[in-house]
């Protein structure tokens, strides 16, 4: 595909630095990069970065504003509000009458929650009987807005039932001019305080990310960017402003999620551990089958209804410490150069390091002293994981990270003699007490979501990636890579993102219209926001543990539908297949075909015991999308599919005393691949199938993938 003359754009807004990258919208290759520091303190806040970013970016790719064919944005501005305890006070309306006005009177006490050491929510509470009695109403605004309220919550119990108390509520006190939300806007889950708790937290954040969002809109619009600006969510998505500006709460801890974005879209990983490492941290995060791995977060030390990343964060990044004691590198981190004030030693000038001896210090009053430097000629300098990679060679020549090897070798050469060993000697201890902490999360992570190891990958991404990837893929065995652009993966996540949403709701015994209606819904919510409809995915997943049936639905804008120019050929192809089936290529077989996929499977003959059928779908760049331990693969077409799917899960069907069990199904439709296995009945299943189905020609192909569960 030749290079297209329009880009998407991404801009992650960090603490201290505000990156931006432009990719080619036809082949998705990284084009330009530019940073510039944060202005927060502007007067037009980050927004003022973000328009600067933009501006220089356009520059050094010569390209005009109208040429923007996407632009997207990821800050950290909500997290950091929260963080530091720069909230609005929230005027909270309770509703209710008789014994069931108990509960919500106890919303009062959410003004107990800690935002800071020492500083508590600014939360002021008012109740009314009847929330038609507009009077009544109007008065309990006006006690909240006295009090120091400047954006008002109306919460009701059973108003994910019921809604109507909330909007009257909510449309009461509008007049008044100030933001108003409804609780069971932010989330349609049961359980009062926690809805609740959600509503308020996302209102307190909402007048200053207002204020953002129509400068930054404001300012885009000025520069001449026609494409709808979107925003960086906390699942690993994209969001309009306009969702953004009655959700800002999806914002919070959207820093890894970009990142996150990248290894999915950029280095299209499908299962496996994606480790973005800085120069103090390194934030852990699991892809499985193809997508990010969420979870309700927590939020001001309380559970939520923000469903967002599951990144777990180790005090370990590239310019983590080394600590000495007994003569043996007992640990790293978590102070780094950076908290100490230290240059690396393995960026030295080789005249700076001459004359160097090895001391421990304390970096900060009350650390420990025990944190490795050299004292040289130029100096004080700080012995980091970035040293001992650089010293071992793993840095690959061109990343950000990369270093004159000798001057890491010389570096680490008084460690060493401490030690009493040589400098690979030395290095590899400091990289082993620096990756034992990240190894454990990612067991741990690798354990919780059950990932495939036969085909689980480790992908490493920020400027401190090759201090910490390759050492652990050596240790733990697993295969691992540094991201290509892996300094500024976040921004690139950025810019490829999809539009996401996800819509929840508590439905005891749903029955299949009512599970095809909470999908409808969250289809017809990312088309709303500007996705293609044609390139929208639905996976929808019933628990019937909580009676929640979820969808989460992902779809492209209409340039992101074009793939890239590089394609594998069958021999690329086949080898990966049977590299991840951990087999020999003549062993392989085909099993089905799309225009999009190939499906390939082996068979495993075990002794006394039904023979295994393990299966990889590959795409056309000859990357696993999809892999099964054990499954059936079936063609056929649009038309024929409802009978012979019918049949397949119905013959796959488990029963045993956990009850009926429909098998996991996914489809291979077109481009797409429709994961249709969160969704244990068998009605609702086929239901579901036959929604993926309508629409599309009776003579297209379609491939069953069938799963028995265990």
């Amino acid at each position: 595909m030749a290079p297209s003359h329009r880009i998407r754009v991404g801009i992650d807004v960090g603490g201290t630095f505000t990156d931006a990258v432009a990719v080619d919208s036809g082949t998705l290759e990284l084009v330009a990069q530019v940073k510039v520091p944060t202005s927060h303190h502007h007067e037009d806040g980050v927004a003022h970065g973000i328009v600067e970013a933009l501006d220089r970016l356009l520059k050094d790719v010569g390209r005009a504003p109208e040429d923007v064919a996407f632009l997207a944005h990821g800050t950290t501005q909500a997290t950091n509000a929260l963080l530091e305890g720069d909230v609005a006070p929230v005027g909270l309306i309770g509703i209710g009458s008789g014994p069931g006005a108990v509960s919500t009177r106890r919303l009062a006490r959410l003004a107990a929650l800690e935002l800071t050491p020492g500083k508590r929510f600014p939360l002021h509470y008012a109740h009314v009987t009847d929330p038609d009695d507009e009077e009544a109403v109007r008065a309990a605004a006006d006690t909240v807005v006295r009090a120091g309220a400047e954006v008002l919550v109306a919460s009701e119990p059973f108003s994910v039932d019921v809604p109507d108390g909330e909007r009257a509520v909510a449309a009461a006190v509008r007049e008044r001019g100030l933001p108003v939300t409804a609780a069971h806007e932010i989330t349609s889950l049961y359980g009062l305080r926690k809805r609740t708790r959600t509503a308020v937290v996302n209102a307190a954040i909402l007048p200053r990310m207002l204020a953002t969002a129509d400068l930054v809109d404001r300012s885009i619009a000025a520069a001449g960017v026609t494409a709808p600006l979107m925003v960086m969510r906390c699942d690993g998505g994209v969001m309009s402003l306009d969702e953004m500006r009655r959700r800002p709460l999806l914002t919070v801890l959207s820093g890894p999620a970009a990142g996150v974005a990248g290894a999915l879209m950029q280095e299209r990983v499908s299962e496996g551990v994606f480790l973005e490492t800085g120069g103090t941290s390194t934030d852990i995060s699991v892809v499985r089958r193809g997508k990010v791995a969420v979870r309700h977060a927590t939020v001001l030390g309380r559970s939520s209804y923000l469903s967002a990343l599951d990144v777990r964060t180790v005090g370990v990044g590239g310019g983590s410490l080394a600590r000495i004691a007994d003569g043996r590198v007992h640990a790293v981190g978590p102070r780094s150069a950076h908290i100490a004030g230290l240059p690396y030693a393995c960026f030295a000038d080789p005249d700076d390091l001459r004359d160097a001896t090895l001391t421990t210090i304390a970096p900060l009053d009350g650390d420990a002293g025990d944190h490795a430097v050299l004292d040289a000629a130029g100096g004080r300098f700080a012995l980091t994981l970035t040293c001992a990679a650089n010293a071992l060679g793993l840095v690959p020549d061109g990343d950000f990270a990369a270093c004159d090897r000798a001057v890491a070798r010389t570096a680490l050469a008084p460690l060493a003699a401490a030690l009493g060993t040589d400098v690979d000697g030395a290095a590899r201890q400091l990289l082993d007490a620096g990756i034992k902490q990240v190894q454990d999360v990612t067991d741990q992570m690798i354990g919780d979501y059950r990932l495939d190891r036969d085909t689980a990958v480790l992908v490493g991404g920020g400027g401190g990636a090759a201090s910490v990837t390759p050492h652990l893929a050596a240790t733990t065995g697993l295969p691992g890579r540094i991201a290509a652009h892996n300094e500024v993966i976040s921004p690139i996540g950025v810019a490829l993102a999809l539009v996401r949403e996800q819509i929840e709701r508590i439905v005891p015994g749903a029955s299949q219209e009512q599970i095809l209606a909470v999908r409808g819904e969250a289809e017809a919510a990312v088309v709303a926001q500007g996705a293609d409809p044609g390139a929208v995915e639905v996976e929808v997943t019933v628990d019937p543990q909580t009676n929640t049936v979820r969808a989460v639905a992902t779809g492209a804008t209409e340039l992101r539908t074009q793939d890239r120019s590089r394609r594998a050929g069958d021999d690329e192809r086949l080898a990966a297949a049977a590299a991840s089936l951990k087999t020999d290529p003549a062993h392989v077989r085909v099993l089905a075909t799309t225009p999009a996929h190939t499906v390939y499977g082996t068979d495993l003959k075990r002794r006394l015991r039904r023979t295994r059928r393990p299966v990889r779908v590959l795409d056309a760049d000859g990357v696993v999308r999809l892999h099964s331990a054990d499954a059936d693969v079936a063609t056929t077409t649009v038309a024929e599919a409802p009978e012979l799917l019918t049949r397949l899960v119905t013959a796959a069907t488990s029963y045993g005393d956990g009850g009926v069990r429909a098998p996991a199904l996914r489809l291979l439709l077109g481009s797409r691949i429709a994961d249709l296995s969160g969704v244990l009945d068998t009605g609702p299943l086929l239901a579901l199938a036959r929604s993926e189905l309508r629409a599309r020609a009776a003579d297209e192909p379609v491939v069953a993938v069938v799963e028995v569960r265990a």
